[in-house]
């Protein structure tokens, strides 16, 4: 620990080091360069004092949103400016070499490396003012900056009574974020504007104590009751296993509050089991497991949980962790048609042109990360997430309610 510990001081000190001489070449008063110093080393000292403060039994608090939130709005420019500046060095450095040994040996020393240039320090400044702006932007709007995406998807086999069915799904609430009952009560308002047959939740309404819902529990239960209801399955924070509890007493009894609160908000949990939607004459099976993730915990158990449905009923699965999809559901064969997961966030930073470019770090870590995606006629869609977590913004990738509509026809999205 004191080894990550210091290894992580050095790493903060190097990009102060680099983000320094960035302002040196474009700052020549003097009081302004101390300034400069002085508010980095107050900022770098409060950053780091906070995190040595984060308490394991508590968790995520609005102290530890506020630090990663400030850590990233002055190292992520920081970073940017480093990057930029020690390419100019490895030049500078490379020139110099070939200054010395090819083109004039008889260089001073002094003169062998050239000055830094003015323009590079310039353009770097400039790059780094994009991700300040935006991580500024995020946490004071973007982070409730809530849209309605519309997604219909075709199946040969849908059963005809629910060709035009459609589905709101919300995913990680992670109510423990918020902090704006004005904006909350918008995105509700929105979720009822859909008017969809069906509202689906895929997990994680808190982000660790059950006793982060209770503000919000007149809020969402102004969620209206569709016709073919509400229903929803648990994320990996809905099991409370993020920070240290006194006793395993106490951990399951904030597991068995949680799972009371989708039912305090009219949802019905699924915990590894499926239903049937019946419309008409025809029906589909809904069928929710428990959080399955690669890297994460593996309650869920699609056996169990559809255990009775038959290979040919039209499904739709609710799995909140988008990895399931890929190592056990999408090439099953009970052959789920449509899985609903969320999860990722889009890691809550990146950039989205709809329909042309989509790009996060998330991609990095999940093969399926935001959207719509295809295996042999089976689809996953994952949502962006409703609310926020750790960093307590958003920039590009923005919150989500998602309207799927069920189509009858050919296999194309």
């Amino acid at each position: 620990m004191v080894i990550r510990f210091i290894i992580i001081c050095a790493l903060f000190l190097f990009i102060e080091f680099y983000s320094f001489q960035a302002v040196r070449t474009l700052i020549k008063l003097r009081w302004l360069l101390i300034s400069y110093q002085i508010i980095s080393l107050l900022l770098f000292i409060f950053i780091i004092y906070s995190f040595t403060q984060f308490d394991r039994s508590i968790g995520q608090t609005k102290q530890t949103m506020f630090t990663m939130g400030l850590m990233l709005v002055v190292y992520v420019p920081k970073i940017v400016i480093t990057l930029v500046l020690l390419g100019e060095d490895i030049f500078r450095v490379g020139a110099g070499l070939v200054n010395y040994f090819i083109e004039n040996p008889n260089l001073t020393k002094d003169s062998v490396i050239p000055s830094r240039r003015k323009f590079v320090s310039q353009l770097a400044v400039g790059l780094a003012a994009v991700p300040f702006l935006s991580l500024i932007y995020g946490i004071f709007e973007g982070k409730y900056n809530f849209k309605v995406i519309r997604q219909t998807v075709f199946f040969p086999d849908l059963p005809d009574a629910f060709d035009g069915f459609t589905i709101t799904q919300i995913s990680d609430v992670h109510s423990g974020s918020f902090d704006n009952p004005e904006k909350i009560s918008y995105a509700v308002d929105l979720v009822n504007e859909q008017n969809s047959d069906m509202i689906l939740f895929t997990g994680d309404i808190v982000n660790t104590h059950a006793t982060e819902m209770h503000p919000w529990l007149e809020t969402f239960n102004k969620i209206k009751d569709p016709k073919f209801g509400k229903y929803a399955v648990l994320g990996n924070h809905d099991y409370g296993e993020y920070v240290t509890w006194p006793s395993e007493q106490k951990k399951d009894e904030n597991f068995k509050a949680i799972k009371s609160l989708y039912g305090q908000i009219g949802f019905q949990l699924l915990l590894n089991e499926h239903t049937y939607i019946q419309k008409g004459e025809d029906k589909i099976a809904l069928v929710g497991v428990e959080n399955w993730g690669h890297n994460f915990k593996k309650a869920g158990d699609l056996n169990k949980a559809s255990q009775g449905v038959q290979q040919d009923d039209f499904k739709v699965l609710m799995s909140h962790d988008p990895s399931h999809w890929e190592y056990e559901i999408k090439n099953h064969p009970k052959n789920f048609h449509l899985t609903l997961s969320g999860h990722t966030h889009g890691m809550q930073f990146g950039i989205e042109i709809p329909g042309y470019f989509k790009w996060s770090l998330a991609q990095y870590v999940y093969k399926q990360w935001a959207g719509l995606y295809e295996n042999a006629g089976r689809y996953v869609y994952v949502n962006r997430g409703f609310g926020f977590h750790a960093y307590p913004g958003r920039v590009g990738i923005m919150p989500e309610i998602t309207v799927i509509e069920l189509k009858k026809g050919k296999d194309v999205a």
